[in-house]
């Protein structure tokens, strides 16, 4: 499981970090982290499939963002049995101690 999340969450960063850089800019005198650079690969992505650059910026983030929740849902059934004994401690802990508006209403003078 532990690599499964390495593998998913590095790829992640290190497309999230080199987008932002280089959308913003910020090369630090990398060649790779440029605005031109930048351009220039989503130009080539655009031409390979046939669409407007500007519009694979956003299907990507949809992408990363589907693919996260796939994995959200893959740990959550790995671990799915300390989830709802946790959910089920907490439940308790919580159940037998007034809420916080009741609590300050029997302290009132």
């Amino acid at each position: 499981m532990k690599w499964f999340l390495i593998l998913w969450f590095v790829p992640v960063v290190l497309l999230g970090s080199w987008y932002g850089l280089s959308y913003h800019d910020m090369n630090f005198g990398f060649t790779m982290l440029s605005r031109q650079v930048h351009d220039l690969v989503f130009q080539i992505y655009g031409n390979i499939l046939g669409i407007e650059p500007e519009t694979i910026p956003p299907l990507v983030f949809k992408a990363v963002a589907i693919d996260s929740l796939l994995v959200l849902a893959i740990v959550m059934f790995r671990y799915r049995k300390a989830i709802i004994k946790w959910v089920r401690s907490k439940r308790a802990q919580y159940a037998g101690q007034p809420a916080e508006n009741e609590e300050s209403l029997s302290s009132a003078p």
